[in-house]
């Protein structure tokens, strides 16, 4: 798979083998890439994929806005006339 089809800063998920042979993905915003690596910010940091292993790419949509906890205040009695 060809990772230069994707511009920097964009959203993707990159699956690549390890080096047991298992495969594990990378999903992030790509923010480095040459011919040897690709580096991809995840939520737990920087993560540096070799391009010589990746197995599968594709752009996608950003991430969804996490759920707000609100908090509503005690509704007050009401007043009639």
């Amino acid at each position: 798979m060809d990772l230069r089809v994707f511009e920097l800063g964009t959203r993707v998920v990159v699956r690549y083998r390890l080096p047991d042979g298992r495969a594990t993905d990378a999903l992030g915003i790509l923010r480095q890439l040459n011919e040897v690596t690709a580096v991809i910010e995840t939520k737990r940091g920087l993560e540096t994929v070799p391009t010589a292993d990746v197995l599968l790419a594709k752009a996608v949509p950003p991430a969804a806005a996490s759920p707000r906890v609100r908090h509503q205040s005690p509704q007050q009695g009401s007043q009639q006339d």
